[in-house]
């Protein structure tokens, strides 16, 4: 493998800055030396990516479909070799990496077969009306058209289903959108391979040159030019606050503002009702505790905050939990910075007031811990909603079912709200699954938030500041419409329409 920029079908030995991949366990960067993207890398990119789209977006859903399932094939033609690459830039189990390149190339698949259906499209017809009076009605075609250039941000805690031929990308080319992918620093070696493994693809199956690019950059200046490029119509990014808020400002002060479909973080509130609690305490403690320290709490699915009414039941499932998450293995975090991040958030939330420490009884680098405190004080101090983004969670007790309604109304925008009930407790669920429907993209009952379904149905967004647009998501195929926009054909004649499913 060389490191190098991917500008279409060429291999670019980078002239940037050089950076490192890092291992998580030695806690010292790898040997491969990797280059930061250049501003004219970054204008080729984009530039040969905009004469691309005058041919792909042209492409039958046919052809797009083979492509993807290409791409699906050379990922699974890499083998056991990609794997350990993986493991060794994110210390990630390899039976969880094993997992997640099913679920990488079961997307690329899955789109691929969205495209043969033939309904993607959405096409809307009005049949004309000649004898209409008193003005007649031409015939009406309402179709989705790709957008153009999309860039596209990879994420460091998936780097395969959320890297380089996650779901943005395959959402993206199954539009008929040519791909800028700015490859994570976290795992650069990963992205090299996968990267290759698209152009491989792309080149058997006769698509353009330019139809995907892939630049490296661990400053946030690389993304930065990208994202302001004049000729990049989109952009997707999947990460923390900070880093989506800062391409969503750069992008709507641009001459042509363009929509960036950011995912930034969650802390996926979990309501435990008393009647649950009696029935099954036991078993949910073990549950939600697992649900917490899974991947190290490194999901954006992490439920960072639990509610509860304030009981003596309730505080012994709080310490039940606290036991199981003292038992539960845990990796590394990817990434110095998350290490950092983690803990910072941990001593800010302790400071709070009512903040309680539950003892978690681990002695580690980075412990799973759990934060008690009454629901008076979240209710004054929205900081409490802040994601800590690792294996804790925030304990909140109501002292009345009220309480659960304001905290409810109170929080900020989620990707996923969680309510646990017994038939008993249903009453106080309906008015729970109200609120929420106003608050998140996704309400789970009797379940736990981590682990994305890839379907039709999935919604994986939420209101701000879960992400920047609350309208769409970024897993399922649903996806695709960020990436494309409604054209209405009026009194056309078929031999001229583009070819959809009427």
């Amino acid at each position: 493998m060389v490191p190098s920029q991917i500008i279409g079908f060429r291999n670019v030995q980078g002239q940037g800055a050089t950076f490192y991949g890092y291992n998580p366990v030695t806690g010292k960067p790898l040997t491969t030396a990797f280059t930061e993207a250049t501003e004219q890398e970054i204008r080729e990119s984009v530039e040969l990516a905009q004469k691309a789209f005058t041919i792909y977006r042209k492409t039958t859903p046919a052809q797009r479909s083979l492509f993807l399932e290409a791409i699906a094939a050379n990922i699974e033609a890499l083998g056991d070799d990609l794997l350990g690459v993986i493991h060794e830039e994110t210390a990630l189990p390899v039976a969880r990496l094993t997992g997640e390149r099913s679920r990488t190339t079961g997307q690329l698949q899955l789109f691929a077969r969205l495209l043969r259906d033939g309904k993607w499209n959405q096409a809307i017809v009005d049949q004309a009306l000649p004898d209409r009076k008193p003005a007649p009605r031409p015939e009406m075609i309402q179709i989705q058209v790709p957008i153009g250039v999309v860039a596209v941000f990879g994420a460091s805690n998936f780097p395969l289903a959320f890297s380089v031929a996650g779901g943005d990308t395959t959402a993206a080319l199954a539009a008929g959108c040519p791909v800028v992918f700015k490859a994570h620093p976290a795992h650069p070696a990963t992205c090299q391979l996968v990267g290759n493994a698209i152009i491989k693809a792309a080149r058997d199956t006769r698509m353009p040159d330019g139809v995907f690019s892939m630049l490296h950059g661990f400053s946030h200046e690389t993304g930065g030019k990208l994202v302001t490029h004049p000729l990049i119509k989109a952009v997707a990014f999947t990460g923390s606050f900070k880093g989506g808020k800062a391409l969503y400002d750069l992008a709507v002060r641009r001459k042509e503002p363009i929509p960036v479909y950011a995912e930034m973080g969650s802390v996926n509130p979990v309501f435990f009702l008393p009647e649950a609690l009696k029935q099954r305490g036991e078993t949910l403690a073990i549950q939600f505790a697992q649900s917490v320290t899974l991947g190290s709490g490194q999901f954006c699915t992490n439920p960072g905050v639990f509610v509860l009414i304030n009981n003596e039941e309730s505080k012994s499932f709080i310490k039940k939990v606290a036991d199981a998450m003292s038992a539960s293995a845990l990796h590394p975090l990817l990434t110095k910075s998350i290490s950092e991040a983690y803990k910072s958030g941990l001593e800010k939330q302790k400071k709070l007031p009512g903040a309680r420490e539950v003892t978690t009884k681990r002695e580690m680098d980075i412990e799973p811990f759990i934060i008690s405190v009454p629901a008076k004080y979240v209710l004054q101090h929205p900081d409490y909603f802040e994601e800590v983004f690792g294996p804790s969670s925030l304990a909140v007790l109501a002292d009345h079912v009220e309480e659960l309604y304001q905290l409810t109304e109170m929080m900020p925008g989620q990707l996923t709200g969680t309510i646990h009930a017994a038939t008993e407790d249903y009453q106080t669920a309906k008015e729970l699954i109200d609120r929420l429907n106003q608050k998140v993209g996704r309400i789970i009952m009797n379940g736990f938030p981590t682990g994305v379904e890839v379907c039709h149905a999935m919604v994986h967004g939420g209101p701000y500041p879960a992400t920047t647009d609350s309208r769409v998501t970024s897993v399922g195929t649903t996806s695709i419409y960020r990436f494309t926009r409604p054209v209405c054909y009026q009194n056309m004649p078929s031999s001229l329409l583009p070819d959809i499913h009427r």
